[in-house]
């Protein structure tokens, strides 16, 4: 059976209260029994009892009432036990509270708890045992120990009956508890020589319906003479002790006398009443009537004990009395706090003064022992505010920002104004959710990058990072390629962005001659709704590889130049002019020659400026060095691995051109002259003819050329690089190269006939649109001379 008495006059009061109801029920009643339809009684709508999340509130920790929401309905929880929950307490009832959320709102419910009948009145003991004198006068009392019912009310322990009832008579004397002493009064003297042994029958009953009883068994050994009986110095005893005395402290000592001597003056003390925890509480020495603590007292379970005393001698005469013990409270119960409905999440967007917590605090103590304060720590954005019947109320103080603390520890403490003082404290821990406030933040300001030409597609390029302050889907970040154009085409054909890692990947591969830089945006979105955005440029240097051989511009394949014998070292033979679109080291471009044929001394005649491509005799002529002298020119550039190109240069050593055609091309010349002059008549026209159409083929393929040329360079943004024609001028000051005006005279004896002469040099570049002529040979007879001239165009420096 519990001891503590769960009964509230009003559990509390607030201002938010609206209404209240008032319920009765008998106990023991089956769970899920219907206590009354409060959604009515309150005047509430069902689905305000959902959407307000409505749930009962109790001090107690046991909970024996249960709120149906759906149904409006209170039902019993679990089996109430009257006597178990209020004892011997005429009034059982329970008091919570119903709240409701958005708004918040609290009511009232008392549920009456009523008492049926469902116990017996029954005794501690079984029986008791009397030893009573012969000589014991008509209306000596005997105490009897009385029973228990826990039932109230008419359910409650009504009368007793005894039986038989020869000698003795009941009777009863209401005390102020409203409990009743039951004693045996002799109605007739006993003869021990008649009947020394008696045995009685003491009923309780009860005014139940149907009536309820116990009996116990009382046996009464009838004694010698013992004529005055033992008598306590006061009828009343009073004591007070303080809650939580330690075991063996004494609280009162009672004391009886006896009027006879020997041994019928020796008094014994006792307890009489010693049933619920009274027994595990106290102990009376049955010589000197000490009352010490066997157990502990809790002024917050019970605040006083009467103790009913029994004081026998040992002619088994009795008196009787009783200890009033007040038992006083000191601190020992620290403040409790209860968590009544709290947020564990908070938006940071909330306003000031938004509710976040309800507590209750509970002190068991008395006086100041019970009066407590509550706080908060300090620095954050939330205050405590007190109401009415230790009612807290934790609210927001500030605004809120999740990116400055995501997360609240908040500590709450009471202290009692106890001496000394106790405290209890409950951390309450918030998490702040995350509104879309920020927009992410690109590392930089902007990138730069750089990649080689002629990568692979696919490649990453670069890897932007931006960083958004938010949480959750606000801070998950996408990257987006902004709209653009780039030389008139769409970013996104020359790159692309991976939307979740940021990487900068080439669509294509990139070609320096043609584009040399690259910028775009880049966009960074968050997945917040709305989302938020920022930009970033991006910027891309195409770096140059050397992927572009060197052109030679100059001399134009076929090519001969002419050297007269007398020439002296340093004789300008001609000048390699060639070009590379690549930049940087890819176009520095070196020459040298490569072959020489030709000459008793090969590779000592002639020689290739490294730089600047100028092709000079290193000695003078001699007659040792053959007529006709072949160079290879190998041009090459200064690339890592390096590109090259070659060109062939064809040199006639001679100071006229009959010198040339007697060394070398008169070699070619048949000696049977007369059987094949007609052929070559007629190849030499068909050669003319073919040399014609050509020409024309090469100036108009030349026009075109330059067109495509000039479109490319405008649109690829390459160097413009200066063609230097062959009458240009250097830097140390030599004035020109060649006459570029040779003179070839050919005269031929009457032995000698000349089919067919072509000029040497007839490879003509005219980067300005000038046309080239081709000189061609012609047919001399004997005694006549045929002058043929090979004329060198040079070209502008814009070429």
């Amino acid at each position: 059976m519990k001891a503590q008495v769960v009964m509230f006059v009003s559990l509390f009061a607030l201002d938010a209260a609206c209404g209240q109801a008032s319920y009765s029920i008998p106990e023991e009643m089956s769970r899920g029994s219907v206590v009354g339809d409060v959604a009515r009684d309150l005047g509430l709508e069902r689905p305000r009892l959902i959407s307000g999340k409505a749930k009962i509130y109790s001090r107690n920790n046991e909970e024996y009432i249960e709120l149906s929401r759906e149904k409006g309905l209170l039902l019993v929880k679990e089996r109430i036990d009257r006597e178990a929950l209020c004892a011997h307490t005429a009034l059982c009832a329970l008091h919570f509270r119903i709240i409701l959320e958005n708004p918040i709102e609290f009511y009232s419910v008392t549920v009456q708890i009523a008492d049926i009948n469902d116990n017996a009145p029954s005794f501690e003991k079984n029986q008791m045992k009397f030893k009573i004198s012969e000589s014991a006068t008509i209306g000596a009392k005997f105490v009897l120990e009385g029973a228990v019912d826990p039932d109230v009310g008419m359910n409650d322990l009504q009368n007793y009956e005894l039986k038989p009832s020869d000698h003795f008579a009941l009777k009863l004397q209401n005390n102020a508890d409203g409990n009743k002493n039951v004693e045996m009064v002799l109605q007739k003297p006993l003869d021990r020589e008649k009947e020394e042994q008696m045995s009685l029958v003491l009923t309780a009953v009860d005014g139940g319906e149907p009536r309820m009883s116990g009996t116990m068994l009382i046996l009464i050994t009838v004694l010698d003479v013992n004529d005055n009986a033992p008598v306590f110095t006061q009828h009343t005893y009073k004591a007070t002790v303080t809650e939580n005395s330690p075991v063996g402290t004494i609280v009162a000592a009672v004391s009886a006398s006896d009027a006879d001597h020997g041994s019928n003056a020796k008094i014994s003390y006792s307890i009489q009443n010693m049933v619920g925890n009274l027994k595990n509480l106290f102990r009376i020495n049955d010589e000197n009537g000490e009352i010490s603590l066997i157990g502990n007292i809790d002024f917050e379970k019970s605040r006083q004990f009467q103790l009913n005393l029994l004081a026998s001698d040992e002619g088994g005469l009795t008196d009787s009395s009783k200890l009033l013990i007040d038992v006083q409270d000191i601190n020992d119960n620290i403040p409790v706090i209860n968590i009544m409905s709290k947020s564990n999440v908070i938006s940071e967007d909330a306003e000031i003064n938004t509710v976040v917590t309800m507590i209750n605090i509970e002190d068991l103590d008395s006086g100041d022992n019970g009066n407590v304060n509550c706080f908060i720590n300090e620095n954050i954005p939330f205050i405590l505010k007190n109401s009415k019947h230790n009612y807290y109320t934790l609210v927001t103080d500030s605004d809120l920002d999740r990116e400055r603390s995501a997360e609240y520890n908040l500590s709450v403490t009471c202290c009692d104004e106890g001496v000394a003082s106790l405290s209890s404290s409950v951390t309450l821990t918030l998490r702040i959710s995350d509104v879309n406030d920020n927009a992410p933040v690109f590392q930089r300001s902007s990138y730069e990058a750089s990649v080689v030409e002629n990568n692979t597609p696919g490649l990453s390029i670069v890897t932007l990072r931006a960083r958004d302050a938010d949480w959750g889907q606000n801070a998950r970040v996408s990257y987006i390629l902004e709209d653009s154009s780039v030389n008139g085409a769409p970013a996104s054909s020359f790159v692309s962005v991976n939307a979740q890692s940021g990487v900068v990947s080439a669509v294509r591969s990139f070609d320096y001659e043609r584009m040399k830089r690259l910028d775009f945006a880049v966009r960074a979105q968050d997945g917040g709704s709305p989302p938020l955005c920022s930009n970033v440029s991006v910027g891309v240097l195409i770096r140059d590889q050397n992927d572009n051989a060197p052109q030679v511009l100059y001399p134009v394949q076929p090519h001969a130049e002419m050297v007269p014998r007398s020439a002296d070292a340093g004789y300008l033979v001609t000048k390699v002019v060639a070009v590379d679109v690549d930049s940087g080291q890819n176009a520095w471009l070196s020459y040298k020659v490569q072959h020489k044929f030709g000459g008793a001394d090969r590779g000592a005649l002639f020689e290739v400026g490294l730089h600047n491509g100028e092709m000079r005799t290193v000695r003078q002529v001699t007659d040792k060095d053959a007529v006709k002298q072949r160079l290879t020119v190998v041009v090459e550039d200064n690339g890592q691995p390096s590109r090259s190109a070659t060109v062939a240069v064809n040199v006639a050593l001679a100071d006229g051109f009959p010198e040339v055609l007697r060394s070398e091309f008169a070699d070619d010349f048949s000696e049977d002259y007369d059987d094949r002059l007609t052929f070559y008549l007629v190849s030499a026209l068909a050669a003319v003819s073919f040399l014609f159409v050509a020409c024309l083929l090469l100036i108009v393929s030349l026009k075109v050329y330059r067109w495509r040329r000039s479109r490319v360079l405008y649109r690829s943004d390459l160097p413009v690089i200066p063609y230097y024609p062959p009458r240009y001028c250097d830097t140390l000051g030599t004035a020109g190269t060649l006459p570029h005006v040779y003179n070839y005279e050919a005269c031929a004896t009457a032995k000698s006939h000349v089919t067919n002469t072509q000029a040497v040099s007839q490879s003509l570049v005219s980067v300005d649109g000038a046309d080239a002529d081709v000189p061609h040979g012609g047919e001399q007879t004997s005694g006549n001379c045929s002058r043929m001239s090979t004329l060198i165009y040079s070209g502008s420096e814009d070429a």
